[in-house]
């Protein structure tokens, strides 16, 4: 499989790769990202989705509600929120 565009960045810019990492981890570990993370686990348990190997996750709609939907749809889902579609930009 082919790499996409900003993993080839990331590839041949070894610093930014390192100072998106910092981000991510610090990111990752603060107490609001704790807490989703947490409750988008519970969810996933609720339906029995957890750990089954389904290759399913919980996600979130515009309305509030949840769905099960395949993991890789539900990666930076560029529909649904504003700042995921200011960085995949405009479609070629």
């Amino acid at each position: 499989m082919a790499l996409g565009r900003t993993a080839k960045y990331y590839k041949d810019n070894p610093e930014a790769r390192k100072k998106k990492n910092a981000y991510q981890k610090k990111y990752n570990a603060s107490k609001k990202q704790r807490a989703r993370r947490g409750e988008l686990v519970k969810l996933n348990r609720e339906m029995g989705t957890y750990g089954n190997g389904d290759g399913k996750d919980v996600s979130h709609q515009k309305n509030g509600t949840v769905k099960l939907e395949k993991a890789s749809k539900n990666r930076g889902n560029g529909t649904r929120t504003p700042g995921d579609r200011k960085t995949r930009g405009k479609k070629k």
